[in-house]
């Protein structure tokens, strides 16, 4: 039975950087993952026959020094910048997003701008108090015309539910402190091509982002060569299957099974999870009473079908929401507009054509042929290449890619953290499954430095469920970068 400081369950971004942060002092790390090739998790780059693709879009942004700093110390050569460009397709049009006051306005009609201008103004006087889902939260702040045009449609395809079972939590995590005052305003500036606070040089997150010259995936692979280079340990191909707590000797049993059948345990004093808590929760010994809560966690999983071939017609976006309820896709990702080095030559063009699902339905299970041909009938419609010009192709499948926000789930994480906290103190949980939070990469990779700063201080320095409480969420970007994390300024922890 191997011996270790601290075992960390999963190898993407919040686990890597807890391993690194830890490994980098000397302490003693071994991290096990249970895919059999790459690091990274979500955040990987997969490779097919010399065309690289992300897993669903990886903008490197933080407004957080630390990890910043962090990405500069592990990757310090091989960042691009990058020109920030994204769009909507809606009833056979593209709207720029951020959105452009004078585009919009074009597109959608003088008579249809008025109505959702009325709408709004109908919704600010008379809203709903204290909203409780996500179409109420989006029509307090959008109007209900303007909800149905730009969130509806494309929120549904992601979440595979009605926006009405959807919890206001998502909205006010994901795009907090927006509205369609502040998105006229803002599109209204770009339209003029006024030039935003700060001076023309100012660089925001909607204007440009770093991205690594071969995809997020190099800065993952980068982290894991430097924690082995520093004396860690990465398992690949492993799986946990049991974790044991003996509260006498304050050690974890961790018992693991790798593709080929084979069985490891380990002993260490810490364990570090970013493995869903629906999983996790599972596999504790003793049980935890909290297991009915867990398994009540919804997960929504997706996958990409990457279409690669020779057209005519090129286009800058990075990627382009799919707000067509006529079509199942939801965004289509355009590799080369990542970096150029993703694409293995100057004249092909790679597409990530991205579907919302569930593992347990009968989109997830259709054949890898079924898919594709779906896939080239679907970006045809929308026009962004012909099927014809498809020479190669290939699907991606990634489960449990996003914890859902219901209307029970805060409950249900809260009653879990206040037992697992109780019982299992040794036990930390760390991004975005691990929580069950929607957060982005450097909200991850902030879960796991700080949780890395508590296990080598021995006690609770900072709350690392404070990260990404108060984060308003740049994607939606209408000021430029709002990216804010509550721990950005490390703040200690408050003991009740």
């Amino acid at each position: 039975m191997e011996t270790t400081d601290t075992l960390i369950i999963g190898a993407g971004p919040a686990g890597l950087t807890t391993a690194y942060s830890l490994a980098k002092t000397g302490h003693g790390v071994t991290v096990i993952e249970q895919d059999k090739h790459y690091v990274g998790g979500i955040s990987r780059t997969v490779s097919y026959k010399g065309y690289l693709f992300d897993i669903g879009g990886h903008r490197f942004f933080s407004k957080s020094r630390e990890v910043v700093a962090l990405w500069d110390e592990i990757l310090p050569d091989d960042f691009l910048l990058r020109p920030r460009l994204s769009r909507i397709y809606y009833a056979g049009k593209f709207y720029a997003y951020p959105l452009k006051a004078f585009e919009a306005l074009g597109n959608l009609g003088l008579a249809q701008s008025v109505a959702c201008v009325t709408s709004y103004a109908y919704a600010r006087a008379f809203p709903v108090r204290e909203p409780k889902t996500f179409h109420q939260w989006m029509r307090n702040e959008f109007g209900e015309r303007l909800f149905s045009i730009f969130f509806k449609t494309y929120t549904e395809k992601v979440w595979g539910m009605d926006c009405d079972e959807i919890s206001a939590d998502w909205a006010a995590q994901r795009i907090k402190g927006l509205n369609l005052a502040k998105a006229l305003a803002d599109g209204l500036r770009r339209s003029l091509k006024l030039t935003p606070q700060g001076g023309a040089g100012a660089k925001t997150l909607i204007e440009s982002f770093r991205y690594p010259r071969r995809g997020p995936g190099m800065m993952w692979e980068a982290a894991a060569r430097k924690i082995q280079e520093s004396g860690g340990r990465i398992v690949m191909d492993r799986k946990f299957v049991k974790l044991h707590f003996d509260p006498h000797r304050q050690i974890w049993t961790v018992d693991t099974i790798g593709g080929d059948g084979t069985s490891e345990s380990f002993e260490a004093r810490h364990v570090v999870s970013s493995a869903p808590i629906q999983e996790l929760v599972a596999k504790l010994s003793p049980p935890p009473l909290t297991l009915l809560h867990a398994r009540a966690l919804k997960y929504r999983d997706f996958l990409t079908v990457v279409l690669i071939g020779h057209t005519q017609r090129t286009w800058p976006d990075n990627w382009i929401y799919i707000h067509d309820p006529k079509v199942k896709v939801g965004r289509v990702q355009n590799f080369r507009s990542w970096s150029p080095e993703m694409i293995p030559d100057e004249t092909s063009t790679c597409l990530g054509l991205e579907y919302f699902c569930r593992e347990d339905d009968d989109f997830w299970s259709m054949t890898d042929g079924d898919l594709i041909a779906l896939a080239q009938q679907e970006i045809a419609a929308i026009g962004l290449m012909r099927g014809e010009d498809v020479t190669d192709a290939c699907v991606v499948r990634q489960k449990k890619a996003y914890p859902v926000y219901d209307e029970t789930y805060l409950e249900n994480v809260r009653m879990i953290r206040f037992e697992l906290e109780s019982r299992f103190p040794a036990l930390h949980l760390v991004g975005r499954n691990g929580m069950h939070k929607y957060n982005n990469q450097d909200h991850a990779m902030m879960t796991g430095m700080l949780t890395a700063a508590n296990i080598l201080a021995g006690r609770t320095l900072y709350d690392v469920w404070a990260v990404n409480e108060d984060a308003e969420y740049g994607e939606a970007g209408f000021s430029g970068a709002r990216e804010a994390l509550a721990s950005a300024r490390l703040v200690p922890h408050k003991v009740a």
